[in-house]
């Protein structure tokens, strides 16, 4: 699947620290979400269609990714 991001609105969380080890978010059309590395603007973005983005953000906050 191929999507433009060349107009994609890129955010990083309020939370983000100010040493630039960051993703940032996109909201893009169609409920799909951008994710990229805020130290490389141009490279690669993940895009995630809306169910796995739930599904991600579910587990998030459910803590399914706490390392123990």
């Amino acid at each position: 699947m191929t999507v433009d991001l060349s107009e994609a609105r890129w955010f990083k969380s309020s939370y983000s620290e100010s040493n630039g080890q960051c993703v940032e978010v996109a909201f893009l059309g169609g409920g799909m979400v951008g994710v990229r590395d805020s130290k490389n603007p141009t490279g690669p973005a993940l895009v995630f269609t809306p169910g796995e983005w739930e599904a991600f953000t579910t587990g998030l906050v459910d803590s399914e990714f706490k390392h123990p």
